[in-house]
């Protein structure tokens, strides 16, 4: 039989169907796991299922004397060498697609909830400071109508744009490169560089990848093109900001507020972050829809029993690892 770790206990009963076949181990403790434990583990695997957080890299990649197929339980995949398992032979797998709606979903309830102080009032309430009705209290930033701004416009990025159409909002995107005409029609957006987006958007989701291009691709200086008034949502990928120059930002009222899901260094937060009541924080929680997670356990066990199989996976990252094989 094959052998498969897993790295942390997965949700529903997906696994079973794995276990069906294989000897499948899942790391003990529910936390992440170390880069020590993850060397030791790996040895005589012939898979492993892995989260965001685990550091697949170039060593683990070598200590994993039998792996044929690293299987990310993410859309990203940005903890994992794929040069490194390419080299060797190892197909990298993720879940793409499944978690597109559930992100998108997520990004306009951060949004929202910044926007019209949601958190701020749920506090209020329930410790008993809310004394009745005032013209005045927490009054925050209305929705409808006003500008939003994409940045990358993937299929996440295309799905909080269509929501916004019952919102009346114009749509401005920026993206790698600009996509095809029939798009831009479906999902109502224009194309516009990434400084005149800052500065004429109300709210700004970002939506791109992490990439040395991207880290930090939200800065001090983008900060400041942004309007006072104006709500950051990170939904991608926490180094994309820099969480510093984002504290200052809320501090000082550079811009009105931010809905962060995702942080640079996660899961710990930039100091001062927390205590700042214009900003809403969620933990890394974007696609933890119960389908989405069922979903995406099934997706990560088809693809690891393909390859076990000697099938081709469906999620496949590194497909030029078939050309490579032929050769």
């Amino acid at each position: 039989m094959f052998n498969v770790f897993v790295s942390r206990q997965l949700p529903g009963k997906g696994l079973d169907k794995l276990k069906s076949s294989c000897n499948v181990t899942v790391y003990p403790p529910d936390q992440n796991i170390s880069k020590e434990e993850l060397l030791t583990a790996v040895k005589d695997q012939d898979a492993i299922i892995t989260m965001l957080s685990d550091p697949v890299d170039e060593d683990v990649i070598k200590a994993g004397n039998r792996l044929q197929v690293i299987a990310n339980y993410a859309v990203g995949f940005n903890n994992i060498h794929v040069d490194a398992a390419t080299s060797r032979g190892i197909k990298v797998v993720n879940t793409p697609d499944v978690l597109t709606n559930a992100t998108a979903d997520l990004a306009w309830a951060l949004l929202m909830s910044t926007a019209r102080r949601v958190v701020e009032g749920d506090h209020l309430t329930r410790t008993g400071q809310f004394k009745g009705w005032e013209p005045e209290l927490l009054l925050g930033a209305e929705v409808y109508g006003k500008t939003l701004g994409i940045v990358g416009a993937g299929r996440i990025g295309q799905a909080v744009a269509k929501r916004a159409v019952g919102f009346g909002m114009p749509v401005l995107y920026h993206n790698r490169t600009r996509l095809p005409e029939s798009i831009e029609k479906e999902c109502s957006i224009r194309y516009v560089n990434l400084d005149t987006l800052l500065t004429n958007s109300d709210f700004v989701s970002l939506h791109c990848p992490l990439t040395p291009e991207t880290k930090h691709l939200i800065g001090e200086r983008e900060l400041e093109l942004m309007k006072p008034t104006a709500v950051l949502v990170n939904t991608a990928r926490g180094p994309v900001v820099d969480e510093r120059a984002l504290v200052h930002a809320l501090k000082n009222g550079v811009i009105y507020g931010a809905g962060l899901d995702v942080f640079e260094n996660e899961p710990a937060l930039h100091p001062g972050l927390s205590e700042l009541p214009n900003v809403v924080l969620t933990p890394h929680i974007a696609s933890a829809g119960m389908e989405t997670r069922f979903r995406m356990v099934d997706m990560v066990v088809n693809d690891v029993l393909a390859v076990l199989e000697s099938r081709r996976p469906q999620n496949l990252v590194n497909p030029e690892i078939y050309h490579k094989e032929e050769i």
